[in-house]
């Protein structure tokens, strides 16, 4: 099934415990996302917010939703889902939502999430939220959007589709979207990282700097 996206109705969502849930291996990162994002623009050209759709791991999915088949069909249904997303998109907020804006150098706040659920997509968990920036953002300034984990708990990729990885909804036609992705780790980085317990969230201070550039996202532009 394609990574698809979503323009004026409701695709597809997920969220695993990544936030509130015991790890099941021992090492950072400890989740693997594939990553979307819809740029939100309204009337006057100006962003108003951000849809996320995050697709997890299968082995981390798999983990995350052990007994949540309630009625024992070998189905999640969204209703099933429905108390996870709840507990996870609420946890989401105590680490940023992991997503970032700057518009002129300046931080944008964001409102809680809306149009959010979780869906299960042949094992792999899928969330959608959405997040309203608090007030709109112009773009006549250099805007950047980044989605990643600080800590490297969670490690994000842009996927790459037929829509792209970032996708400007109702955006001029001059707009465009610059994507970023995170350089690949050396071998020694990688054994380092992955020597950290799942159970320690924060990195030691002497591995902070190998995941500095760990992060992924856009530069949005509207000439």
């Amino acid at each position: 099934m394609p990574f698809v996206t979503r323009k004026k109705t409701l695709v597809a969502a997920l969220i695993v415990g990544a936030l509130v849930a015991p790890a099941p291996v021992a090492a950072h990162p400890h989740v693997w996302v594939d990553a979307k994002a819809e740029v939100v623009f309204d009337g006057k050209a100006e962003i108003v917010a951000i849809r996320n759709i995050w697709r997890f791991d299968a082995a981390y999915s798999a983990f995350a939703s052990q007994g949540l088949d309630t009625n024992g069909d070998g189905k999640l249904s969204v209703d099933e889902l429905k108390p996870l997303a709840d507990v996870n998109v609420d946890s989401l907020k105590d680490f940023a939502y992991f997503t970032f804006i700057t518009a002129g150098g300046e931080d944008i706040d964001f409102d809680k999430p809306t149009e959010y659920w979780l869906q299960d997509d042949g094992g792999r968990l899928i969330l959608f939220f959405t997040l309203p920036t608090k007030g709109q953002v112009k773009v006549s300034d250099p805007v950047r959007l980044e989605i990643y984990d600080p800590t490297f708990f969670v490690a994000f990729r842009m996927i790459d589709d037929k829509d792209g990885p970032i996708v400007l909804d109702s955006a001029p036609a001059a707009c465009a979207a610059k994507t970023f992705r995170p350089p690949d780790l050396d071998p020694a980085s990688a054994a380092a990282l992955a020597a950290v317990p799942a159970d320690q969230r924060e990195l030691p201070p002497e591995l902070r700097l190998l995941t500095d550039d760990q992060t992924n996202g856009a530069d949005i532009a509207c000439p």
